[in-house]
């Protein structure tokens, strides 16, 4: 009796780690583009972030296979002076979203691994403090895009 109750209880915990493991992340993207400047002009990235879980998440860093550099940014606006500064990471509330707009947060995407242009799409991949990650596509779109 003893065996079986401990290989019920090994079955048990195993099934709830797979089905964690099956469980997409609660950190959702969409509305995600790039404003796109010629030459080899840094890129602000937009996107909104949905943290459906419990739980805050929080965002630690960004990466692109088609960018060299890629960072998180937050634009002010401060006695008619507007500064851009980087951000070690951004807290998104559970059950809120985070809207990523010019004039506020955004990605730096700086230094292109490859000829881009408006109509293309790069990849970014979200990483959050608690391991996990995200994969987003951003649409590029000409400068006067909004």
């Amino acid at each position: 009796m003893a065996c079986s109750r401990r290989a019920l209880w090994l079955l048990a915990i195993c099934g709830g780690l797979a089905h964690a493991a099956n469980t997409p992340p609660p950190i959702s993207a969409t509305q995600a583009w790039v404003r796109w400047l010629p030459g080899n002009l840094p890129a602000g990235g937009y996107l909104t972030l949905r943290n459906d879980g419990d739980r805050p998440a929080t965002l630690v860093s960004v990466s692109s296979p088609d960018f060299a550099l890629v960072s998180l940014h937050r634009s002010t606006l401060s006695n008619a002076v507007s500064t851009m500064q980087p951000v070690p990471q951004i807290v998104l509330p559970p059950h809120q979203s985070l809207s990523f707009a010019a004039g506020g947060y955004h990605i730096m995407l700086e230094q292109a691994t490859r000829p881009l242009k408006p109509g293309d799409h790069v990849s970014i991949t979200l990483h959050l403090s608690d391991g996990s990650s995200l994969d987003v596509s951003l649409e590029l779109r000409r400068p006067d895009a909004g």
